[in-house]
């Protein structure tokens, strides 16, 4: 980017690392529900409860630093929750 401004520059570089590294974020987040849904499907209760409590912190975190939406990451931990009740029941 060659402009003469340079804070739009500074700017743009800023929000391409924090773009970069804001995917990375929810790539772990995506991966952290396919195990969990892995191991409800395998009935595993310790391995559900184990990686709901790991995703639920990483929902948390992403949420306070603004990556995903407060009520996006409740209705997903809601939705995660439920689904490891299931192995409850």
């Amino acid at each position: 980017m060659a402009s003469k401004n340079l804070s739009a520059e500074k700017r743009h570089r800023q929000s391409e690392r924090r773009r970069i590294h804001n995917k990375s974020v929810k790539s772990a987040l995506r991966t952290c529900v396919k195990k969990l849904v892995n191991a409800v499907h395998e009935k595993d209760k310790t391995a559900a409860e184990t990686y709901m409590r790991e995703l639920t912190k990483q929902f948390d975190t992403a949420a306070r630093k603004g990556i995903i939406k407060l009520n996006t990451a409740a209705r997903k931990k809601s939705r995660m929750q439920k689904l490891v009740n299931t192995l409850m029941a």
